[in-house]
């Protein structure tokens, strides 16, 4: 007999044993095929659908012999572990980045997310949510395992009560399913896990078949080919490119934003108007959302799809031009103004810079603003006396990418603009730096949370806005954001696009981005069409080169 005991010599199991592991056995693994792998799909509705997966194990745990059903429990634990972590991973993944968590690209991740939250709620802090969310994961591994392994020890009752709840289950299961796809409703009862694991080992077969394209792509666009004058409309004048952190579409289309960033946007045009200078304004679309900004600075500047790590990592070691290093080429010093690198970042090798500001190179003696390492004032301020004036004084024209994170979460404290005269050393921001609340009590109210977005957001273009018009000079200035904020800010299923901004002098340099759908002054369309980031490269190449 399968569970008499007589053969293995190995007591049986039966009573409130049996009992509490049937009862943890069905929560746990009902949880795993059950639980949402969305964040706001996470409701009770999303909890009432019975897993025809569970009393099929359950059924093979009970009747097969032991030397099977314990490797089975053994694989049942595996994969109810794979179906925990893919989900929780993927509400992660989904809150922040609006996809889901893919094995095969997403490691790095993991780190990534590690510097946030450490740099937003502290080491200690960080390491002990960690801690406890992986001493939970464990506990109920092993508390899962440790009832499987029981079903296949059950006595003969246990045995019989076991087999004959789990096939009600399985007829019930069956008959909800098929009454379910007759009245058109689906997820009433389904094979649901082991599905989510299919389409989740489909994702990483392709997603390793789209490197393997990608490679391809890198070996056919090694250079570039032009035929004329790269930036002969342009030539001798400094260009600018700002990323602008979470600086998305939503910020100007959302109402709950719009009508801070409407009226900013307005009054910025009106003073760089004053100032002479002419705005034309449009959507990209970003290959990242919530995150991953070097993803956005890699499509732009090398004009492919950057959409993953490995696609970025591709591009790092490939012999693909930079648009940095093909301003260098035709005359001009190029810088990277990079607050927010505070390590070693042996990508900059790719792009071709002449001069890198990363944090410490920025000369910032003032206090951090949590994350965020300096106010974007401060970045302004040092990009001009560290970089621009030196590439002057040299009779060179600089073509700098900076980076602006006043906008980046945690969002707080909200910087304030104060006079350029007395940015100095940065010491100044002290005071703005210990302001306000710390992180963990602005995140406690969502709402704060928004209002702090769009604070930080205002503060950034009204900073970027009274730098062109006092020190903008004869240089072209690109903003654009880099990428939207996460879902918590935008809602589920917001635009992708960002806004792009070119700023010059030149009035008829501006007017020929109106044939690539981009509108006069600081405000977009909301008609004009969202262009791909990647193209947004040759556009500029294409209207900076053309006399």
């Amino acid at each position: 007999m399968t569970h008499d005991g007589s053969h293995d010599g190995r007591m049986l199991v039966s009573g409130w044993k049996a009992g509490l592991s049937i009862l943890v056995f069905a929560i746990i693994g009902a949880a795993a095929c059950t639980v949402p792998d969305t964040p706001e799909s996470f409701h009770l509705v999303a909890f009432w659908r019975l897993p025809i997966e569970l009393p099929l194990v359950a059924l093979a745990l009970l009747l097969l012999p032991r030397w099977m059903a314990v490797p089975l429990a053994t694989l049942a634990t595996i994969t109810v572990f794979c179906l925990l972590f893919l989900k929780l991973a993927d509400i992660g993944v989904f809150a922040a980045f609006q996809r889901h968590f893919n094995p095969y690209l997403d490691g790095k991740m993991l780190l990534d997310g590690w510097n946030l939250l450490s740099g937003s709620i502290g080491t200690i802090g960080a390491a002990l949510a960690t801690g406890l969310a992986v001493v939970a994961v464990i506990a109920l591994i092993g508390i899962f395992w440790w009832a499987c392994r029981t079903m296949t020890r059950f006595g003969r009752r246990a045995c019989r009560a076991g087999v004959a709840g789990s096939a009600i289950l399985l007829v019930l299961g069956f008959g909800l399913q098929a009454a379910g796809s007759k009245a058109g409703v689906k997820d009433i009862a389904q094979l649901r896990g082991l599905a989510y694991l299919h389409d989740r080992l489909s994702l990483v077969t392709r997603s390793v078949a789209d490197i393997r394209a990608f490679e391809g792509e890198l070996e056919a666009q090694k250079g570039y080919a032009d035929g004329g004058d790269l930036f002969a409309r342009i030539k001798g004048r400094d260009v600018v490119l700002i990323f602008v952190e979470s600086y998305g579409r939503s910020a100007i289309e959302d109402p709950r934003y719009g009508g801070l960033i409407g009226p900013r946007l307005v009054r910025v045009e009106r003073q760089l108007q004053a100032a002479g200078f002419h705005a034309a304004s449009g959507w990209t679309r970003s290959p990242t959302v919530g995150g991953l900004s070097w993803l956005a600075h890699g499509t732009l500047l090398s004009g492919l799809w950057i959409d993953s790590q490995a696609r970025y990592d591709l591009l790092m070691k490939s012999e693909r031009v930079s648009l940095n290093r093909l301003f260098r080429e035709a005359g001009w010093r190029t810088a990277a103004v990079m607050p927010a690198i505070t390590m070693d970042w042996p990508e900059a090798a790719y792009f071709g810079y002449d001069q890198i500001l990363a944090a410490k190179d920025l000369r910032y003696r003032g206090k951090p603003f949590n994350w965020v390492t300096m106010p974007d004032q401060y970045t302004l301020s040092a990009f001009e006396h560290l970089a621009r004036r030196p590439a002057r004084d040299a009779g060179k024209p600089v073509m700098a990418e900076i980076a602006l994170i006043s906008s980046h979460a945690p969002w707080t404290p909200v910087p304030d603009l104060i006079d350029w005269a007395a940015v100095g050393d940065g010491t100044i921001f002290n005071d703005q730096a210990e302001s306000g609340d710390p992180p963990a009590v602005v995140w406690a109210d969502h709402d704060r949370v928004r209002r702090h977005y769009i604070e930080t957001i205002d503060y950034t273009l009204e900073t970027l806005g009274d730098y062109i018009a006092r020190f903008g000079g004869n240089a072209i200035f690109v903003v654009l954001g880099d990428h939207q904020p996460a879902a918590l800010v935008t809602g589920p299923d917001a635009s992708r696009a960002v806004p792009i901004h070119i700023i010059s002098k030149d009035a008829t340099l501006i007017d020929g981005f109106r044939s690539e759908g981009f509108k006069i002054g600081m405000t977009p369309d909301a008609q004009a069409p969202e262009l791909s980031m990647d193209i947004m490269r040759e556009q500029l190449i294409r209207h900076f080169s053309a006399k």
